[in-house]
């Protein structure tokens, strides 16, 4: 079994020395990520446009974007209108064919969009209306009428989980977790195609604690033996035996994992797929935003005392396994290789018991090394130690966040020692905010249902998973397998490119190498904290403390970062979006609920 693997960029995750806490910082945060899913139809193997984009986008976690990709769509040459086709077919393929007329799409598409009628701009294209023979059971845990989905839920109660959960006093049980869910496939069935068949969702709680290896994999053993389902959502958030014992029983999972070393997923494909970038990734995002932005500049956004010198780097980073080290020895020889080598490189251990102590540590090797600017690759939890001893020094220096997940959320950093988080500033795969409220999985729940969420403080990181599967899965067609959901993802040119939700994609498209990515997230933006900004955070708690979006959140792929540098220039910076922005507005549509 290979070492569980963490999302920042210096970090990676395992259970080594860490006791009963585990490494934090491996739980992916989805529910900042806000994933604007894609239909995955894919004849096109072409990648989407990647000019940066600079104007606003609403967030979803429950749409897709334009595709015109067929998938496993065929259909004879000139066929005037009139000629056979097969499928799936999505609405603009059936306009190229000329047959959208003869086609009854129903009263959940919009003809005049060739979209679903629901009010989310991103909304997932319109799918024919499947007649006929699906073919029956085509995979385990599919037949003619039903399609066997398991979601995973963690322990309740489960103390690494609490520690990071209790820190922003999120408290939604796993009842209201699976309630939720449910209303999400019942949202999916209404407006998507699944080919005669229905949802058989199953949840299931995991027996171990979100680290345990032994748990994890009998969890998964028993999910294989006693349902046999065609995919499972969903998995222990810091380790990979789930995700690989499921793999060896041939079901497909999607966000089962931590985050994996690439050849995890390749000599697991096709069962294997996560929504958020790798750690390598997020490190290239990192360095090249350092690079081109701070190297060779004084640290003018630092204390007084640091402000007017010329920029020292030290790295803190969270070790939880031996490629924690591994990937912090990568990004100090990335660093080397820009001309800005770490003064001073210095692991913590996530233990509540010693973490304190760790702080006072820390904080004074990266002041005695003079550093100006420390590199923060960790957990969401330790900054608010770390940030409240280095007031205690006296020590003010710039904070650069690299892409450490949950680090660049609102609810997390107001925890923070305001004084030391004014400085902080950098890299994140989140997208910038828009009011839950008003879009995005939240909004779109409340529309279809006619009531929030049960679990409204955790919807974010639920939606995701499904989003990704139905739209994915009504691209595959009745022929529904785990090599044809992978066929179908890997032939997808992706999401929209946006300011308010990642890109992502996955196969071929090139811009991590020549390797097939399994990851989804492909872009990063910059953003900064603002210590006065007042607003909902991710939760839709009001408190004082925003992070800012440089550029109202533009966003960036690899070899793209510009050099201009505009970090704490309110000028053109956004917290959050409140409304659409001109031409991205959602067309209004009646609830279903009344």
């Amino acid at each position: 079994m290979q070492p569980a693997s963490a999302s920042g960029a210096g970090a990676s995750g395992g259970n080594r020395q860490l006791k009963r806490w585990g490494p934090i910082i491996g739980i992916v945060a989805v529910a900042a990520v806000g994933v604007g899913v894609f239909a995955a139809t894919g004849g096109d193997d072409e990648s989407a446009d990647t000019t940066v984009t600079t104007a606003a986008a609403p967030d979803t976690t429950a749409g897709g974007p334009d595709t015109t990709g067929g998938g496993d769509t065929t259909a004879p040459p000139d066929t005037g209108g009139t000629g056979d086709w097969t499928y799936p077919l999505s609405y603009s393929e059936a306009v190229e064919l000329g047959v959208e007329g003869d086609i009854d799409w129903g009263d959940r598409c919009d003809t005049s969009t060739g979209r679903v009628a629901v009010p989310d701009y991103f909304a997932q294209e319109c799918f024919a209306p499947f007649e006929g023979d699906n073919g029956g059971a085509t995979a385990q845990g599919v037949t003619a009428d039903e399609i066997t989905l398991v979601y995973y839920e963690g322990l309740q109660g489960d103390p690494i989980i609490s520690y990071i959960t209790d820190a922003i006093s999120v408290d939604d049980t796993n009842a209201q977790q699976f309630e939720t869910m449910q209303g999400l496939v019942e949202y999916y069935e209404a407006y998507y195609e699944l080919y005669g068949r229905k949802i058989n969702l199953v949840t299931f709680e995991g027996t171990g604690l979100a680290n345990d290896d032994v748990a994890a994999r009998a969890d998964a053993a028993a999910i294989a033996e006693q349902y046999q389902p065609f995919a499972v959502l969903g998995g222990p958030a810091l380790t990979n035996a789930f995700a690989d014992e499921l793999a060896a029983r041939e079901i497909l999972c999607i966000g089962c994992t931590p985050g994996q070393p690439a050849d995890f997923y390749t000599e697991r494909d096709p069962y294997v797929w996560g929504l958020d970038g790798s750690a390598i990734q997020k490190q290239t995002h990192v360095i090249e935003f350092i690079e081109k932005q701070l190297v060779g500049k004084n640290a003018e956004h630092g204390g007084d005392a640091v402000k007017d010198l010329p920029r020292t780097f030290g790295l803190v980073y969270l070790d939880s396994s031996d490629a924690s080290g591994e990937l912090a020895d990568r990004l100090a020889g990335e660093m080397e290789r820009i001309g800005a080598p770490f003064a001073e490189v210095v692991a913590y251990a996530l233990d509540p018991a010693t973490i304190q102590a760790q702080a006072t540590q820390v904080i004074t090797k990266m002041k005695a090394a003079g550093v100006t600017t420390v590199v923060f690759s960790g957990d969401p939890v330790a900054p608010r130690d770390f940030t409240k001893e280095a007031t205690a020094q006296e020590y003010f220096p710039e904070w650069v966040i690299a892409a450490s997940t949950l680090v660049d959320v609102t609810a997390f950093a107001r925890t923070y020692d305001q004084q030391q988080w004014q400085h902080a500033f950098g890299v994140t795969s989140l997208a910038a905010r828009s009011d839950p409220t008003a879009r995005g999985a939240y909004a779109i729940y409340e529309w279809f249902h006619g009531a929030p969420p049960p679990a409204d403080d955790t919807i974010g990181t639920i939606a995701p998973n499904p989003a990704l599967f139905f739209a994915v899965m009504q691209g595959v067609g009745p022929n529904l397998t785990a090599e044809g959901f992978r066929d179908a993802l890997f032939a997808s040119p992706g999401t929209v490119p946006a300011v308010s939700q990642p890109y992502l994609t996955y196969g071929d498209k090139g811009y991590w190498g020549d390797d097939l990515d399994y990851f989804g997230v492909d872009d990063a933006t910059v953003l900064w904290w603002d210590p006065n900004a007042t607003g909902p955070d991710e939760i839709r708690k009001e408190g004082t403390g925003m992070y800012q979006y440089v550029d109202g959140g533009a966003r960036y792929l690899p070899g793209e970062w510009p050099t201009e540098e505009k970090l704490f220039d309110p000028d053109g910076a956004v917290s959050i979006y409140f409304e659409a922005p001109p031409g991205e507005e959602p067309k209004d549509y009646p609830s279903p609920a009344g």
